[in-house]
């Protein structure tokens, strides 16, 4: 009884859709019996290894696999490619969030000399221009007029006398230390009366980020009343991600955009790496100094930055070519009709090739598409699995010689009717 005449029989006694199921996975596995499997059979799953897989495996082959051998004739047709290990600089981009802050070296922070209350306020809006040495307020102190007083007096009484006395210069001194300028110290020397209140003035040019106060404030000398920043010049933080921290280092050029500022993108250097990583996004903060003469660069606009470094030639090979097994990384080295599994030590990873450290040397050829349809096989018969193998197939393009074990296989049954 043939095989088909066998599956009919058996359908003929089973319900309609089990019988169809039962007659189609037949029919699939007599025809996996008659064709033959692409990859080079071997004898038995079971077998040890032959001297040159010891060999190969105690060089450090990849654990549960073994080499296996493809027909040069089915290379093509199972999508299988190879190329040769190459030295190449790899060239990784890296794109950072990057935000505008004022520069710190710039800041100013305006404090009185003395206790007392604020009389007026000369600039009392935020995001004003002020520029250095302007008035912006006007503070009394009762501490203040008593020492101009005491100055007046000792100059007076000096003067009577016709000597020059310490005392007068002491006086001076204390008046500068308590906020007066010396323009407004030879003003009272001139009228010969105190100024009830003191002038505070800008100590630089720029922008008020923050005011303090507002008329009628008592203050001290730990009261801030205005912050100044000069924003003619403002820090870029950039966030670089964990992972891409090796390829930025200072004196490394990015490319920056900030669209909103309308400014055209530019090119920067990094000025300072922070010591120590934002723990909230896991990210680096990275600075750059840069020119804002214009003040088109906003403090508080976010851009980004976008890093390319080129490292030193080292072995790459395409992504696509390594298997990672989750314990450790190989790929497959092509050794004429041989492939073999080899562990490699992987480096830095881009979205299309990787560097190798260690595993592969120049000019070695591996596989680099098809590689996992390579890698079941080689699993496969390493665990000594069976399925989906013809094991009386040809082992060679033109080898015609049956199996002993195939031949006794489809040797027929004269009593397999009987026993039906």
């Amino acid at each position: 009884m043939t095989p088909t005449s066998r599956l009919r029989r058996i359908g003929a006694t089973l319900p309609p859709a089990v019988a169809t199921a039962a007659v189609l996975i037949g029919a699939l596995w007599i025809q996996h019996q008659r064709n033959a499997w692409p990859f080079a059979p071997h004898e038995q799953a079971a077998a040890p290894p032959v001297a040159h897989d010891m060999a190969r495996m105690d060089a450090g082959a990849a654990p549960d696999r073994v080499p296996i051998e493809v027909a040069s004739s089915t290379v093509q047709a199972l999508g299988i490619h190879v190329e040769e290990v190459r030295r190449e600089s790899l060239t990784q981009s890296v794109r950072a969030v990057a935000t505008i802050v004022p520069d710190e070296s710039r800041i100013s922070h305006v404090h009185p000399r003395v206790a007392g209350w604020v009389e007026q306020l000369d600039v009392n809006t935020t995001g004003e221009v002020v520029q250095a040495d302007q008035p912006l307020a006007r503070v009394f102190s009762q501490e203040l007029l008593s020492s101009q007083t005491e100055y007046l007096a000792a100059r007076r009484a000096t003067a009577a006398s016709g000597i020059t006395s310490a005392v007068v210069a002491s006086g001076r001194t204390r008046l500068m230390v308590l906020g007066m300028s010396p323009a407004e110290i030879d003003a009272i020397e001139q009228t010969g009366e105190p100024r009830r209140l003191v002038t505070i003035v800008a100590p630089r040019s720029g922008v008020v980020v923050n005011r303090g106060v507002t008329v009628g404030t008592a203050v001290d000398p730990s009261t801030t009343l205005l912050t100044i920043a000069d924003l003619s010049r403002v820090w870029v933080l950039a966030e670089v991600p964990e992972a891409s921290i090796p390829a930025v280092r200072v004196g490394s050029t990015a490319h920056l955009d900030f669209p909103a500022s309308g400014r055209p993108p530019f090119s920067a250097r990094v000025d300072f790496l922070y010591p120590m990583l934002t723990e909230r996004t896991r990210t680096l903060r990275v600075r750059f100094s840069v020119a804002n003469a214009n003040a088109t660069l906003r403090p508080g606009l976010y851009g980004t930055a976008a890093f390319e470094s080129a490292g030193a030639p080292t072995i790459t090979i395409p992504r696509d070519a390594v298997v990672d097994t989750g314990r450790q990384q190989h790929v497959f080295v092509a050794v004429g009709d041989r492939f073999e599994p080899r562990p490699v030590t992987l480096g830095v990873q881009l979205a299309d090739r990787v560097e190798v450290r260690s595993g592969l040397e120049e000019g070695d050829r591996i596989v680099s598409a098809g590689v996992f349809l390579l890698d079941s096989e080689s699993r496969l018969r390493a665990t000594g699995g069976v399925g989906g193998h013809d094991h009386g197939a040809p082992s060679k393009p033109g080898d015609t010689r049956t199996p002993k074990k195939q031949s006794q296989a489809r040797t027929p049954d004269p009593h397999a009717e009987h026993r039906e």
